[in-house]
């Protein structure tokens, strides 16, 4: 089935919607079916089962994310401010959608292994952005040349992710754009080769 077609974009939108508001075990395909507009049966057009339209929800809106932020940082020329971008676009993209903060932050947490195993080959894309970000600060000794980089993609992905997620549950009361800044200077301040 052809990815583009309207009743595809209507089933993600919806199934983030009825995911986000009941959590992933409560959603049955019905009624993203209905959230959707759509006939139960259509979902099987396009979907084998409910674990399927979570997987496709998660891959649909990280190649979005990988490819508003790669368009993003080409337009930076240091490794410090493709990675103030990067955290800034982050902060975009999941601010724009509340609900798709809550799926990605906290449904697709509760997954089975096989889910999660789909998910990480998914997050794969997103987390070699920051390693071509610390790899370009190193190589240009911007960031220091004693650093793990795999610590360093753990660090930087996991700071990100936890004020995600702290943002989340604090029901989005404040702007999470507004902290890109000072995540930025907390996350560089220890990579900057003091030169």
């Amino acid at each position: 089935m052809n990815k583009d077609r309207p009743k595809y974009r209507q089933i993600i939108e919806g199934a983030i919607e009825v995911i986000a508001e009941n959590g992933f075990h409560a959603s049955q395909v019905s009624k993203i079916a209905k959230k959707a507009n759509v006939a139960d049966g259509t979902i099987y057009l396009y979907f084998k089962n409910k674990e399927d339209i979570l997987i496709s929800v998660f891959k649909d809106k990280m190649g979005y994310f990988v490819d508003e932020t790669m368009n993003a940082i080409k337009e930076k020329e240091s490794a410090s401010d493709k990675l103030a971008m990067f955290i800034y676009m982050h902060y975009k993209l999941l601010s724009a959608s509340p609900h798709l903060a809550i799926v990605t932050q906290l449904e697709l947490r509760q997954s089975k292994p096989k889910l999660r195993h789909e998910i990480n080959s998914v997050l794969k894309a997103y987390l070699d952005i920051i390693d071509l970000i610390v790899k370009q600060g190193i190589e240009e000794q911007d960031f220091r040349a004693d650093i793990n980089p795999k610590l360093v993609r753990q660090m930087i992905f996991g700071t990100i992710d936890e004020s995600v997620t702290t943002w989340v549950m604090k029901s989005q009361r404040y702007s999470l754009i507004d902290q890109a800044d000072d995540i930025h200077q907390l996350l560089v301040n220890g990579l900057f080769n003091n030169k």
